[in-house]
């Protein structure tokens, strides 16, 4: 029997609130982390993901005790991320109460800071985020600042070189898709999938419970994040993971 795969809500937190917005632009607010998180852990989410957003952008650091605020209202495994750029920073967090550490801006910056946080809590507390966007050549580019800066590096080559480096997982956000409610970077997901060794988180793009059937069938993925579907109400988790289970795909009810 496969794992399980695992639907994950994601909270993006801007300036205290959950906000929602379409290709990276134009968030609008959709309710209290806190509250939200107690709600996701009791309708059967089996993680949950809390970025703080614009703290790489503006340079300061992830609000701890939020984190703490949210820990306290959920039995189900928290990954937090913004603005972490240093072991302290890692160590400030888990202490707060999240279980896993989401880098992606910092890590493009400095790779060996992967290495750091996998060589002192090992991998499995270390989430690699990937930002990228499939550009008219054809490659898909990584970006930074929440999507706000365009780097040199390919996807594919940067997913290798984290893997090698030891994170334990994979989040990929399409900036194509995010928001759009069109269905997953399918193709791009599958690629990662079966080139990697590690599991990939899947973000950007659910609209539809066909959605989330496609990026586990087709995008290979071993997570399905997502947000507005969630916070709005869109798609009720148990109503998504029994559709899921009749569809032949193996989730925890």
């Amino acid at each position: 029997m496969s794992l399980a795969k695992r639907i994950i809500p994601c909270l993006d937190v801007k300036d205290g609130e959950t906000v929602k917005g379409t290709n990276f632009v134009n968030l609008r607010s959709a309710g209290d982390p806190v509250e939200l998180g107690r709600i996701y852990s009791e309708q059967g989410a089996d993680e949950l993901v809390f970025l703080d957003i614009t703290a790489s952008h503006e340079g300061r650091k992830t609000f701890a005790e939020m984190v703490t605020r949210v820990a306290e209202e959920i039995n189900i495994p928290f990954t937090v991320g913004g603005g972490i750029n240093a072991l302290e920073d890692v160590e400030r967090l888990l202490y707060a109460g999240a279980d896993k550490i989401s880098v992606n801006s910092a890590a493009i910056r400095r790779p060996e800071l992967i290495d750091e946080i996998t060589g002192k809590f090992g991998s499995q507390v270390c989430v690699c985020a990937i930002d990228a966007r499939l550009e008219d050549d054809g490659e898909w580019w990584c970006y930074l600042n929440g999507g706000r800066l365009k780097t040199e590096r390919k996807l594919l080559e940067w997913a290798k070189e984290v893997t090698d480096r030891g994170a334990g997982e994979i989040l990929f956000t399409s900036m194509n898709h995010d928001g759009t409610k069109q269905g997953f970077a399918n193709e791009a997901l599958c690629r990662l999938s079966e080139e990697l060794t590690i599991p990939i988180i899947a973000s950007g793009g659910a609209g539809r419970k066909e959605d989330f059937l496609d990026v586990f069938d087709k995008g290979k993925a071993d997570a399905a994040l997502a947000a507005s579907v969630f916070h709005f109400g869109e798609i009720p988790i148990p109503e998504l993971k029994q559709y899921l289970k009749a569809e032949g795909v193996n989730v925890r009810l």
